[in-house]
């Protein structure tokens, strides 16, 4: 899918896909939306994340992270880098930048935010932003091994195949919870990220 195609794609979103950078998302997603009855925390801290499209050629990739095993919230799991907002940011955007900056050293002069899926609440309390951008190459990474253990990229094209995309179960206090996969190779892409994936794909398909 080449650039102008994915730009026409966020042109023609709903108001239930992607929003203008300048423009708050009003609907929301979450874990709940496999798992209706889902109790979420009343308090939600606002996070934003960066959704990396690097524009290689007309072969656009996602770059990933693999978030360090001693984290204390969603230790181990495959993430878009990001965090939590912060007073000193003034929009989801300046924190999904910065955030990239700190944990994986990606320069903001690669970078060319414009769009954001739907907010993302997690069971943990996060009600995420994704802010969709592309990555322009050649750049350079460097990881905070605090943060992240690793750094890689999918091709976009493997992650709009429908044949990527899984929904899988497993038995959390006693309830078994469903969530989507996307399972590249011996990597595992599920839980919060394979949810805005799934927003992605519908971006992106429709």
């Amino acid at each position: 899918m080449s650039e102008a195609e994915i730009r026409a794609a966020f042109a023609r979103a709903t108001p239930s896909g992607v929003r203008g950078v300048v423009q708050e998302s009003v609907h929301e997603r979450g874990d709940h939306d496999l798992n209706p009855g889902l109790t979420l925390p009343r308090t939600l801290r606002d996070a934003a994340v960066l959704v990396p499209i690097v524009t290689r050629d007309d072969a656009p990739t996602l770059l990933f992270t693999l978030r360090n095993a001693s984290l204390a919230a969603h230790a181990g799991q495959i993430s878009f880098p990001g965090g939590r907002i912060e007073p000193g940011d003034d929009s989801a955007t300046a924190a999904a930048l910065r955030e990239s900056q700190e944990e994986i050293g990606l320069d903001a002069q690669h970078v060319e935010p414009f769009g954001r899926l739907d907010r993302y609440v997690t069971r943990t309390g996060f009600a995420v932003t994704p802010i969709v951008a592309f990555v322009r190459p050649p750049f350079e990474l460097k990881l905070d091994p605090g943060e992240v253990e690793d750094a890689f990229e999918v091709p976009l094209a493997w992650i709009l195949d429908p044949s990527s995309q899984q929904v899988h179960g497993a038995e959390y206090q006693g309830v078994t919870r469903h969530f989507y996969v996307y399972p590249y190779g011996e990597r595992r892409i599920w839980g919060a990220t394979a949810g805005m994936l799934a927003n992605l794909v519908e971006v992106l398909t429709t």
